[in-house]
């Protein structure tokens, strides 16, 4: 298989399993909140919230890990892999075992007097504390298995584990409805944590048997120069996550205090929308980071930002044919989901939509950075100049503009983010920023202005009560047809050509 096949399977792979489990996961939820009722269900999700904050970290482990791995795959040195590959799980399993001392330290103070849960439900409130606490650590331990399958592309193995993952989440829900005599809300718990295991172990079992460079290692393979590579590069990446993550509770925090909480409430349904969307960028970046990575190990920096330039034309392209259909028809689809409809949530749920096509148009660029290992200035700037959103929407909100006016702010910084990228790579790499410009930013604009053009036309033209069917497949239809005209070059063409025939 080729490497634009391996891209093209791998995005397919990710895609069906991201519609798959949303699917599985809302009658997933709907189950679990029939069984364990509103108050348990409540306590489930503060208690394990709490934990699960600390689970981006396992994100920016794996994106280290798999980083490290293609890299040196690239290098064609499998004893750099053996030993890189060793030392991360090392390194997985003592912050795993330190977050978890951690945790049981301040159970107390959180469970007991944090948290306002009923007297009578502590104990159980307790049982869910430290299961979502072993759970973190097996995640950790999963995490260096899942870098190494997406190091060696193997993306489909980990789309059908993702997937058999939400299978038997629907059925523990499907068991808790018919189960009498036992606390439904520590039985939940228990299960999800064997999930948890299930994990680890279907990622651990086909590996150590596949793969030359995946063993349980031993201490003494504890290399401090490996170790310090990966967790400097971790924990730039964790900063970058973090800055993320202050930026979008920072937002909720100042609509809480200049609005009110139904504006929390709009902003928080624009969350989901946005979260529900954002698997097309991540599905590309999975397919195309190891290739990236190993171009830049192989010395290729020609085809490293080649490969990175496709990863931001390709992840902008197919957002816009499913974002701008929705940010047209999102009054529709908000009535359709939520029945009652926040106020400033069609407004928000819009702007956050074309904030994410905004970020998307250099999105690549990030990946090109870390293939280059280099990468505390690029996150310092890149990420910081993100938390200048807050600074933004507060002087918005201290000046009376409402909620939907001042998340302007959020996508003038995502516009601008996206063009710091293009220097910060000039900087580092000394990319053409003209050439990223012609390849990337202009080849988008037509299929854009098509897309948001019959978007427009169905919305303005058509009354009918299915018009929202209507108008996704017009635009996405049009919008293929634009793309294959104007943004594909001639080699692109032929690939995809060749693609579709075989």
């Amino acid at each position: 298989m080729t490497s634009q096949q391996r891209i093209v399977v791998n995005t397919a792979a990710q895609y069906t399993r991201t519609i798959i489990n949303v699917c599985l996961s809302l009658y997933s939820t709907r189950l679990i909140l029939a069984a364990l009722g509103q108050s348990d269900f409540g306590i489930y999700s503060v208690v394990a919230g709490v934990v699960a904050m600390l689970s981006f970290m396992t994100n920016a482990l794996v994106t280290t890990t798999q980083r490290y791995l293609s890299y040196h795959h690239g290098q064609n040195d499998p004893q750099k892999v053996y030993q890189v590959f060793g030392n991360s799980v090392l390194l997985h399993l003592l912050i795993g075992l330190g977050l978890l001392v951690v945790l049981a330290a301040v159970e107390y103070p959180i469970v007991y007097q944090l948290l306002h849960i009923e007297p009578e439900r502590l104990s159980a409130a307790t049982a869910v504390y430290f299961s979502a606490a072993v759970m973190l650590l097996l995640a950790f331990l999963t995490a260096p298995f899942r870098a190494l399958f997406i190091a060696r592309e193997n993306i489909v193995y980990i789309s059908v584990i993702d997937v058999l993952d939400g299978v038997l989440k629907l059925l523990i829900a499907i068991f808790l409805t018919h189960i009498t005599g036992y606390d439904k809300l520590i039985v939940y718990s228990v299960l999800l944590t064997g999930i948890a295991l299930f994990n680890l172990l279907a990622f651990a079992g086909y590996a150590l048997p596949a793969f030359e460079e995946c063993h349980l290692p031993r201490w003494r393979e504890w290399d401090k120069e490996h170790i310090h590579g990966l967790s400097g590069f971790a924990g730039w990446t964790i900063y970058g996550t973090g800055c993320i993550i202050v930026r979008n509770q920072g937002i909720a925090i100042l609509l809480n205090i200049f609005c009110s909480t139904v504006a929390n409430a709009a902003y928080g349904v624009a969350q989901q929308v946005s979260g529900a969307v954002s698997f097309i960028s991540t599905s590309i970046a999975n397919a195309m980071n190891p290739q990236i990575m190993k171009a830049e190990g192989a010395g290729d920096r020609e085809r490293m930002l080649r490969l990175a330039e496709y990863m931001s034309k390709y992840a902008s392209l197919l957002l816009a044919l499913v974002a701008i259909p929705l940010i047209f028809e999102m009054e529709t689809v908000l009535r359709v989901w939520l029945t009652e409809v926040p106020p400033y949530a069609v407004g928000l749920c819009q702007l956050m939509l074309l904030a994410a096509v905004c970020d998307q148009l250099s999105y690549g660029l990030t990946s090109a950075n870390q293939a280059i290992g280099d990468i505390r200035t690029y996150t310092l700037v890149f990420y910081s100049f993100k938390l200048s959103t807050l600074l933004a929407i507060w002087v918005c909100l201290l000046f009376g503009m409402n909620p939907v006016t001042s998340v302007w702010c959020y996508v003038t910084v995502e516009l601008l983010g996206s063009l710091l990228r293009l220097l910060l790579m000039k900087h580092q790499a000394d990319i053409d920023v003209w050439h990223f410009v012609q390849n990337v930013m202009l080849r988008v604009i037509v299929p854009i202005a098509v897309i948001t053009g019959i978007s427009y036309l169905c919305v303005h033209c058509i009354d009918h009560p299915y018009r929202l069917v209507f108008t996704m497949l017009c635009a996405v239809t049009g919008g293929v047809f634009a793309i294959w005209l104007t943004a594909l070059d001639k080699d692109e063409k032929q690939a995809f050509s060749h693609l579709l025939k075989r």
